[in-house]
């Protein structure tokens, strides 16, 4: 059993910050992947940004330059630094992670950037 607990969601004016992080308990593998993804209203859910294992990582390209992410291996959890947010970040953010046979997600957290 796996769970993931996401907290740092919250509203900021446009070109604030915020730092999401999600902590995972239970069976987790050494080797995974650990990422974010957003659902904004009316629209798919996308890739954020993920990181593997302990260094590689992807960028949707929107948020390049401009979203950081990073995990504690030690504490299983993984961050999402984010600057200089635009109103169109504005989505529920969720923790996703993907060990061999399984994926996991958060509740995730809301993040709203008002202009």
């Amino acid at each position: 059993q796996v769970q993931l607990v996401e907290s740092g969601g919250g509203l900021v004016q446009a070109g604030g910050s915020l730092r999401l992080s999600c902590a995972a308990s239970g069976s987790i593998f050494r080797i995974n992947t650990m990422g974010w993804y957003r659902q904004a209203p009316g629209k798919q859910r996308e890739l954020v940004a993920q990181i593997i294992s302990t260094s590689t990582t992807n960028y949707v390209d929107s948020v390049k330059g401009r979203f950081t992410i990073s995990r504690d291996n030690g504490k299983n959890t993984v961050y999402l630094q984010m600057n200089s947010l635009k109103p169109e970040d504005t989505a529920v953010y969720y923790c996703n992670l993907q060990q061999p046979s399984r994926i996991y997600w958060g509740q995730g957290t809301q993040v709203t950037v008002s202009s």
